[in-house]
């Protein structure tokens, strides 16, 4: 039954989540946090703050880990085919539609409205962390991260990879 709810935990984000990996984290964090509770708010925070630092999609590297750490590799393959195929296949079939109806004013207008969404729903990932971080490692040192990752990545401009790996740095020596 476990890989069942794997594949569903990763199925069901994938397939509404339209825009890509920020748009899907807070759904896949609301399955496998909420719903399942395969892992706390703080656990979740963590495995993504480590999946951005490393190359590729965001969304399989969190179904490969969440699968493995729940069932093993066999919980890893389904949970990253559950993640993979399904968008796959709706992606090709909406791509067609949504190019023989490009010129839609319907489809323009549609388009406009996924951006202020999937900036919504990281607002509420963000706030979420941040209270998370807040009882977790508590006040000062959740202030301290977000200050110097702020200006690291507003005023130096330093790529977000290195901006998390450093936070993952401090949080081993402070907070380890």
């Amino acid at each position: 039954m476990v890989y069942w709810h794997l594949f569903i935990a990763f199925f069901i984000p994938n397939i509404v989540g339209y825009g890509g990996g920020p748009a899907i984290i807070p759904l896949i964090e609301a399955e496998v946090v909420g719903r399942y509770g395969w892992m706390s708010a703080q656990e979740f925070a963590e495995t993504l703050a480590l999946g951005n630092a490393l190359p590729s999609p965001i969304a399989t590297k969190m179904a490969g880990y969440v699968g493995y750490d729940v069932a093993g590799i066999g919980g890893a393959i389904i949970a990253v085919l559950a993640t993979v195929v399904p968008t796959l296949l709706l992606m090709l079939g909406a791509l067609g539609i949504l190019y023989h109806h490009r010129e839609s004013p319907r489809v323009k207008r549609m388009s406009q409205w996924v951006r202020p969404v999937i900036a919504l729903m990281m607002a509420a990932l963000t706030l979420g962390f941040l209270m998370a971080g807040l009882e977790g490692p508590g006040p000062l040192h959740t202030t301290i991260i977000a200050v110097v990752a702020a200006v690291a990545l507003i005023r130096f401009k330093l790529h977000p990879a290195f901006v998390v790996l450093a936070a993952v740095i401090y949080g081993g020596i402070f907070l380890g």
